[in-house]
């Protein structure tokens, strides 16, 4: 056997598993590159916390990714493993068959995924086959470990993840997607179950499934990555690195209680943060971008937090929580930005514009006529406007014979630093659907329009663009958005002056956001 070249695809070109299709945009495979800007990140933090020791050189260290893909991240760390521990374990069959046996363990998400990782990581169909380069394993499956398991159904929700039955309840033969590391109260005894002893893992890591459809409307789904993560900290490991989506930083359904905890949690020691989520999976769309991070348990501190756009790398050391905010601020430049604007302590719009559906009225309202008529009023509806009975409003009626500034609750592409917010002056005598926000109601009409002149400007959108990373746009995005006084008209150039903007954080302002002029884009 030639040293490392028998069993590691490393030297060849191209690697196999920069050339295979993503299952889907929920469940991605990790390119080479990445897994190993992860593995770099843990070996750096490990040989902080271990006097300049190396992981690799670590014959004891024990290796778990519990939602196994292609096999990535546990071939990587074999790779690396079987170059570290050269001089302990000098014989190289010897070494592989102790890293592959005593060392990585994996858990499929689907069978053709627990396939392809045994391939990639014992170089054979099954990990006890001729041609496996683990010679102690006595299974098929090896260390790398997958069972097609059913939902826990509590009533039309799986208990565990909230799959819905009418989706995944699915015929025999057919994965179910319920994955095995979530889908259970107590995953230590479920860790011993499925390898056959008590096991203490000291890494963790892996790219979980995002999310699984809900049986809504279109592509509505929910997200699961948040799953792995609380089970992954619930069995203690030293060191934790999932990569997962960015959204939520700010929002995304069913997260806030996670989003909570995350950002409470000074054991996540760094944060490196993609807009784009293409710079990290090519051909793939995720709105909002993904992350990868690092946990260690029992640590505390500031978190350093790198960010990735457009070719530049920025880094800096600070709390996952400003004070007083309960957002995850994305944007490194922006952070004394907002501090600046927080210090004047003026009131924001999102506690005084309205919740959705401002006048009680749904997006699919359509009971109106196209032609004014006795008593009517206006109503902007989807696509459309016409004219409606007074009567009809069920809530925000003195605000029907105001001067208003409606704007929609759902707009762009989730691209928040293109995304453009048309705002609409509606006159005395209207209304709008739930398709529209109300972000200002005046008793005149020029508070009305020097209200879309604030909106219209980079400051404006600049705060928006902190917390917006999907396309919707509930009051909560306008959190960082100060009022103004709506007596006179607001430029740019009124507003950098007002809250003393140095030129980098000027030109900070200016780069991030494209100009809203016209509002005709």
């Amino acid at each position: 056997m030639t040293e490392q070249a028998s069993f590691t695809l490393r030297n060849r070109n191209p690697d196999v598993l920069t050339c295979i299709a993503n299952l889907s945009n929920d469940e991605v495979f990790t390119p080479p590159e990445i897994a190993n800007q992860m593995l770099d990140m843990l070996a750096e933090a490990w040989a902080k916390d271990h006097k300049g020791e190396s992981i690799w050189e670590d014959k004891e260290v024990k290796f778990l990714d519990p939602c196994t893909k292609s096999g990535v991240f546990l071939r990587e760390i074999t790779a690396r493993l079987t170059q570290g521990l050269e001089k302990k374990i000098p014989n190289l069959e010897k070494r592989v068959d102790h890293i592959l046996s005593k060392q990585v363990y994996g858990i499929g998400i689907t069978k053709l995924t627990s396939l392809l990782a045994r391939r990639s990581v014992y170089c054979s169909k099954t990990a006890d086959g001729e041609h496996s380069i683990a010679k102690s394993l006595n299974s098929k499956d090896g260390n790398i470990w997958y069972k097609n398991l059913e939902h826990t159904w509590d009533g039309d929700r799986c208990f565990f993840c909230g799959a819905t039955r009418t989706v995944f309840d699915r015929e025999q033969g057919l994965d179910s997607h319920a994955y095995a590391f979530i889908h259970t109260e107590n995953p230590k005894k479920k860790i011993s179950e499925i390898f056959g002893e008590k096991m203490q893992f000291d890494v963790i890591i892996g790219n979980p499934p995002y999310q699984l459809n809900d049986g809504g409307a279109q592509a509505s789904a929910i997200p699961i990555y948040q799953h792995f993560v609380a089970q992954a900290k619930n069995l203690q490991p030293q060191y934790m690195t999932m990569i997962i989506p960015s959204r939520w930083f700010t929002g995304g359904k069913g997260l806030e209680a996670f989003r909570n905890e995350m950002l409470h949690d000074t054991q996540i020691r760094e944060i490196h943060d993609y807009y784009d989520a293409g710079d990290c999976f090519p051909n793939v769309d995720i709105k909002g971008g993904v992350c990868y991070f690092l946990w260690k348990q029992g640590s505390k501190g500031d978190c350093k937090v790198t960010s990735y756009s457009q070719g530049s790398v920025n880094t800096l050391e600070r709390p996952l929580l400003e004070k007083d905010v309960d957002v995850f601020i994305r944007y490194n430049g922006a952070i004394k930005i907002i501090r600046k604007v927080l210090s004047f302590k003026e009131p924001v719009m999102a506690n005084s514009m309205s919740a959705r559906k401002p006048f009680g009225l749904t997006t699919d309202f359509r009971d109106f006529e196209p032609k004014p008529f006795k008593d009517s009023i206006k109503i902007f509806a989807n696509k459309s406007t016409g004219f409606i009975k007074k009567t009809l409003i069920a809530k925000n009626v003195d605000w029907v014979g105001m001067h208003k500034v409606i704007a929609p609750y759902a707009f762009g592409s989730g691209d928040s630093k293109s995304d453009i917010l048309k705002p609409i002056y509606a006159p005395p005598g209207s209304c709008c659907t739930e398709t529209y926000l109300v972000l200002g109601a005046f008793s005149t009409e020029a508070e009305a329009k020097n209200l879309i002149s604030y909106i219209n400007t980079k400051f404006f959108r600049f705060l928006l663009t902190q917390v917006k990373n999907t396309q919707h746009a509930t009051s909560r995005v306008y959190i960082f958005v100060p009022i103004q006084d709506f007596s006179k008209e607001w430029t740019d150039e009124k507003l950098y002056k007002k809250y003393n903007f140095t030129l980098s954080e000027l030109e900070f302002i200016e780069n991030m956001v494209r100009p809203s002029a016209g509002n005709d884009d």
